[in-house]
């Protein structure tokens, strides 16, 4: 598997395409949007929602939830 620091509940699938699409770590999410994601092939609505419940744990948010 692609080494991500993403959990194994958002399947293999979509933690390989994140990283190949530039997103390995949750600090790179924070530069994209949700919505952008979901572009992504493999990336879903769950894997979405779980990586923006890890990201909100660490006082983060993807790029479009950020506050100014």
């Amino acid at each position: 598997m692609t080494d991500t620091e993403f959990p194994r509940t958002i399947g293999k699938v979509a933690a390989r395409e994140l990283a190949a699409h530039g997103y390995p770590t949750f600090e790179s999410l924070t530069k994209v949007s949700a919505k952008e994601l979901l572009k992504i092939h493999g990336v879903g609505p769950k894997a979405v929602r779980i990586l923006g419940e890890e990201l909100a744990a660490q006082g983060k948010a993807y790029a479009a939830d950020q506050l100014p």
